[in-house]
Parts: C-alpha cells; structure tokens; sequence
C-alpha cells in the first residue's frame, strides 16, 4: 500500500474533538481520504454564493452541491443536495437554496458553507465502511451502495485490519458479485481498485481508532477506478475499557492445571443427597479421578469417608482447582481464601450473579480473582468434565464415553442436551465445559487450550455472545488450521443506539457480522443445535478430501434429485463426469440405470453392483468424495448394504486410499441399524433424510476451504 499522511489525519480529528464535535464535515472527510489515498473527485467548500459560482467553472463539469455543517448528517433529508448543477449561474442559485433549507430544517445548526463537488457519472454504486462493533471491535464492510443499500442488504464484513487477499474476497464476496464483474455483457468494474478502497479503509480505522464509524457510500466503480462521492466520518465520545489480555504461554500454564489437576478441592462438599456439593464429590471420586480430592465445609469433619477441612486454607498440599458448590454470597471470602492458597482456576457453579441482575457481585469476584491471578470458569455453570483424567467436576450426571470432541456451552440446558445426545449416540468426548457468564475464561482459552491437547480432535462450541470477539478469532484462525471448530451462535449482536447514524452502523446490528467473521475466522457455524452435534460427531471420522469432485451413487433417482439439491445448498461441486469414467460406470449398472452425476443404478440391484460402483468411486484419484443413496429392498437388505459398503472401504484403506463418504438411507425400521453400523465404520450415514448427511460433508468442506487444504488456499 501507498505511503500515508497520517499527521495529517491526526491534525483533523485533534481540530474536530477540540471543538467538542463528534463528527467530520465533508471536506474535513475529504482531508482523511486524501491522506490515505482513497479516491474522491474535486471539490472546493463555498462560503458565499459567488465562491461556489467559481469552484462550478474551475471545474468545469457538473457538480454536485452539499450543505457541510457538522449539526446535519443526513444532507438530503434537510434538502441540502442538489445535483447535475451546470455552471456558475446554476452554481450560485444552489447555494442560496441549500442555506435556506438547512436555515429552515434547523434554526441552531452551524453552517460552514456549501461543498461543491465534480459529479461522478456512471459505474456501480458500492458502499465501503467501517465502524466499531461492541464484540469485534473494528469491522469493515462492503455492498451495493445508493439506494439499495439498506433495501438489498447485500454487504459482507471482516475484521480490521485487512490484507489485500482479504480485501478482494469482499468485492466478490457479495451475491451481486457477478453485477461487478460485468453480467449479462456489461462492462466489469476495476475489482483490484475496489479491493484497495478497502484495504485503505482498514488501514485507516486501525491506524486511528477513535474513528467509530466511517461511511463511503456511494462509491461509483467503473472500469477506470473507483471514487468515492459522499465521506462521513464520526468518533467517538468516550474510551473504550482495555480488556484484560493474557498471552498465550499464560493461557495454557492455567487451562493445563485446570484440565489436568493433581488436586481438586470442593468448596461447599456435602454428605446430604440432594446438594449440589454432595452431587460434586461423589462424581469426582465414582467418575474415577485419581488426583486428591479435598472436601471443604467448616462443619463438618469427615465427608464421604475423607478428611473435611474448615477452609482451603487449612489444606496441607497444593491446590490446582477449587470448584463452588455455595451460595453466591459466600463466594467473596472463599475465593479470597483460594487466593490466599494460590488456587490456580476456580469453577464456580453457583448462580445468583450477572444472570439475575447482580452485576455487583461479579464485579466483586473479578476483582478478587484478578488480584490473585486466579481464573474463573462461570459463574452460572454445570461444571466440566475432562475425560482424559477422568474428571468429572459437575454436578450433573457422570460422563465415560472417551474420544475426540470437546464441547462447551453458556447454557446448562444446551450442556444436558450435549451430554445426553454424546452418550445416546456413543460420541466419544475429551471435554464438556460450561462456560455460563463467562466472567474471565471464555471460548479463546479453551480454544488456546484444545487446539494442543492430543486428546481432541474437534471443538463445538454453543455461544450466545463473545466476550472479546477479536481474541477469539485470533486464537480460532489458528487452532483451524489444524482442528475443525464448530459454532452454533443463538440471539444477534446488538449495537448501540449511534448505530443508526449512519449506514455501515446501521447494517452491522444484525447476525450478518457474526456469520461473516466467523467465516473469517475459520469455523464452521451450526444453524441449530442437532446441527452442531452432528458436525461434532461426523467431521473427525471424516477424511479430510483432497478436491472438490463429489459423486453421488444412489439406488433411487428420487433419493439422488434431493441429494443433487442438498449438494447445492451445501456448495458442494458435483463432478462432471468425464467419458471414460461415464463408460467405467456403465459396465455396472443396467440400461435403464443412468450414469451422469448422480449415477443412478436403479433399486432392483444385487449387492455386487452397489460394491462394483463404490469400488470405482474410491479408487478413481479424479473423485474426491462420495454420496451414497440407498434404497430398502429385499434384493440387498440394509444390512447387506451396510456390511458390504464397510467391507469396501476398508479394502480402499488398506490401498491408502481414504476419501470421506456420507450416506442417505431410505427404508423400513432397519435401516437405522445399518446406519449405525455404517458411523461405527467411518461412512456418516442416516435413515429417513437426505439432507443431514449431506450437511455434514459440506461442514467437512467448509472447514478444509478454510484451512487451507483444499482450494485456492492450498500449499503448493
């Protein structure tokens, strides 16, 4: 990128916060966009109608004449614009209308002048900002602009700053993407100027980031450039409070004793049935924990035939984790105990915080957590269990089924579902954490903490916000690379009240801004919870694919339409199917049957021709995935179908040959056991749906575009 004139910037927003202004007038607007070479067309600020006769003949063009006063935002609401003025005759005419409508729209408003501007004739209107969101931080987005802007939502977003690969994937990012790019034989726009129009922007709100909201809108995109017409910039009134940041060395030293404990004490341990720390004790010792296990509870002297003591203070050894099990007006003086200890994390269970309205309270414990260095998980939580180590620090039902996914929620409701959809489906877990308030540890740490633990494979988080968005994607843009994560994000971000000052602010208090960042970061987002189970149960026994050819083999056409549709909504490729494929094919299937793609090889087929198609489909290097349709009928049984399917890919694998297959089973009652052998075996298969299976290989897509391993982001 260009050198910049960043003291020039900077002398424009000291004048402007000087004078107790909050936002830019349009040739102070120009100033900053000048600076940081962002294209605007000539102009001059008129105090009087004959300045604004000589700016029009300067220029010699038609302009464009704005009321510029920093008491009026929306300059054709008060009807300060007039546009197409030719000549200076015209000139002086609009600058006597303009003052009188801005005098009449509003007695009090201060009027610098009129800004009379070079009209910018023809291209695509666009729209390019950038403005502060409360969870991301600074958020650049890009759209159709004008008129359509608010009407078409069509804008995407990305965190700043941006680099320039970033940036282009805006400009084709949008759905009318392909009106830039020149459709139906109009000519295309300059996509690599745009792109840098963009990355400008980022550049700019991040060099200074008081700028809460910075609006390009139009942008006129032609083949020659892009120029912006109409600059509005606003700051902000108030800082914005530092969040507490912690590198990741210091992430991983707690989360590794949190995870990992040699000891666990038990604040609030109870012999009564029924409480919550009688619900904690007998799951660490039933769960098979081997670590020490100190019950505290200053009344009694024995708990569950182990020594009691009257505070943590009094335990003679250290203590890694201290999980609460009191009432939240007790949580102050025992965590100041635990801090006293040296507790490394504390678990707290108990509700009665932020969530009903005490925030004072929270705030209380941050503070004492903070002075000591202890980290927080909750409060408001059902725990956590860490498989590896056989903890299971909850007061929920005890879990054993041990594997590849971690999962984490806000809601102890969404935890139950997790823990009873893991065992009913024997989806084997390293981790299930409740995050609750999520008053210090959050998404980021355990993501910090995962993306190295051999023991997982794959992360699924339910959130209903972020606490610091940016740390997240940070530290979800690396774990990515290496582990698929999934999100299931409830509710919508909420901006504001100045969110409606202007347009980007105003496009950015919906969902679009998670989904985009999320997708910037690298995550796969879950559009519900069966969803986001699925994905977590289905994407670490898939293979990662090595391109983007999917076949569909099915033994009804019916069964194949719907998966050819599901491919669709999933932006799954289905492969054209070359001639000598075509021809390898045909050898298996009847006459009536029909290769192509999906290769239909009809419903009265004997077992050997589903085995003789699979077999191709696996060993041709041209494909890269595939979608098995099958049909229930008596000449192959579903668990014919299921057994031979296992037998062939296992038979592949032995070749080296390991490509991710997914299956639709339709039928009677029994093909629910074959598709429960077919996910013992590695092939994500389900009875009675065509959809769900599909949705899972395009998780698996998603996740290997974005890492990088296949697409234009793979390593040569």
């Amino acid at each position: 990128m260009a050198e910049v004139d960043k003291s020039a910037v900077r002398e424009v927003l000291d004048k402007v916060r000087a004078e107790g202004r909050d936002s830019l007038t349009a040739p102070e607007g120009k100033r900053v966009c000048d600076a940081y070479g962002i294209p605007t067309p000539r102009e001059g600020l008129a105090t009087t109608a004959d300045e604004a006769a000589r700016i029009a003949e300067e220029i010699g063009k038609p302009v464009a004449c704005k009321i510029v006063s920093p008491d009026i935002l929306h300059k054709t609401e008060a009807g300060g614009v007039i546009v197409g003025v030719s000549g200076g005759d015209a000139a002086r005419t609009a600058f006597d209308e303009i003052v009188a409508n801005a005098k009449r729209y509003s007695e009090s408003a201060s009027i610098a002048g009129v800004q009379v501007q070079e009209m910018v004739a023809g291209g695509q209107e666009v729209i390019v900002g950038a403005t502060t969101d409360g969870t991301f931080g600074k958020v650049v987005a890009f759209g159709l602009g004008g008129v359509l802007v608010e009407v078409l939502k069509d804008v995407t977003f990305r965190l700043a700053p941006l680099d320039d690969a970033e940036a282009r994937s805006m400009v084709t990012g949008i759905k009318a993407a392909e009106v830039l790019q020149g459709a139906r034989g109009a000519e295309p726009v300059d996509l690599d100027a745009l792109a840098g129009v963009i990355a400008k922007v980022s550049r700019l709100v991040t060099d200074f980031p008081e700028i809460s909201e910075f609006d390009l809108n139009p942008v006129f995109a032609s083949a020659a450039g892009a120029t912006a017409a109409d600059v509005r910039i606003l700051l902000e009134t108030e800082a914005r409070a530092e969040k507490v940041q912690y590198s990741q060395d210091e992430i991983l030293r707690v989360m590794d004793r949190l995870m990992n404990p040699r000891s666990v004490a038990v604040i609030g341990a109870s012999e009564q049935a029924g409480k919550i720390g009688n619900s904690v004790m007998k799951n660490l010792i039933n769960g098979g924990y081997a670590g020490e296990i100190y019950p505290i509870n200053p009344k009694a002297d024995t708990i569950m035939e182990r020594k009691a003591y009257k505070s943590v203070g009094d335990v003679p050894g250290d203590v890694d984790v201290a999980v609460f099990a009191v009432p939240a007006k007790f949580v102050p003086a025992s965590l100041t105990e635990c801090g006293e200890k040296g507790v490394a994390a504390a678990v707290m269970i108990p509700s009665g915080f932020a969530e009903t309205g005490n925030q004072e309270l929270q705030d209380e414990i941050v503070g004492i957590a903070n002075r000591y260095g202890i980290r927080m998980l909750g409060p408001n939580i059902y725990g956590y269990y860490y498989t590896p180590q056989n903890l299971c620090a909850t007061f929920c039902t005890p879990y054993d089924v041990k594997g590849g996914v971690a999962l984490t929620s806000q809601s102890g409701g969404i935890g139950m579902a997790i823990l009873g959809f893991a065992r009913t489906t024997k989806m084997g877990v390293s981790a299930i954490v409740g995050l609750g308030n999520k008053s210090d540890v959050d998404e980021d740490d355990l993501l910090t903490f995962f993306e190295q633990d051999d023991n997982t494979q794959c992360v699924a988080m339910h959130l209903e916000d972020l606490k610091d968005g940016r740390a997240f994607v940070e530290t979800a843009q690396r774990m990515t690379k290496k582990k698929p994560v999934v999100v299931l994000k409830a509710g919508r971000t909420a901006m504001g009240a100045r969110a409606a000052s202007s347009h980007t602010g105003a496009l950015a208090g919906d969902d679009k801004v998670y989904d985009d960042i999320l997708r910037q970061a690298g995550v796969v987002r879950a559009p519900g919870l069966n969803e986001m189970l699925e994905f977590a149960r289905g994407l670490p026994l898939l293979p990662t694919p090595k391109g983007e050819n999917v076949v569909i083999i099915t033994g009804a056409g019916g069964s194949g339409v719907l998966l050819s549709d599901a491919c669709v909504a999933e932006g799954l490729s289905l492969m054209d199917i070359p001639p000598d494929l075509d021809e390898a094919f045909r050898k298996f299937i009847p006459p009536f049957g029909a290769a192509g793609n999906p290769i239909d090889i009809t419903g009265g087929e004997p077992p050997s021709t589903y085995e003789a198609t699979i077999r191709l489909g696996l060993e041709d290097p041209r494909i890269h995935a595939l979608i098995l349709g099958y049909w229930h009928t008596i000449v192959t049984p579903p668990m014919v179908f299921a057994e031979l399917t296992a037998k062939v890919l296992a038979e592949a694998r032995a070749k080296g040959i390991d490509k991710p297959v997914v299956a639709s089973l339709a039928g009677d009652t029994e093909v629910e056991q074959a598709s429960e052998y077919l996910f013992e075996h590695r092939v994500i298969a389900y009875p009675y749906t065509t959809e769900k299976p599909v949705a899972v290989l395009g998780a698996k897509y998603r996740w290997a575009r974005a890492a990088g391993l296949i697409g234009e982001g793979r390593p040569e």
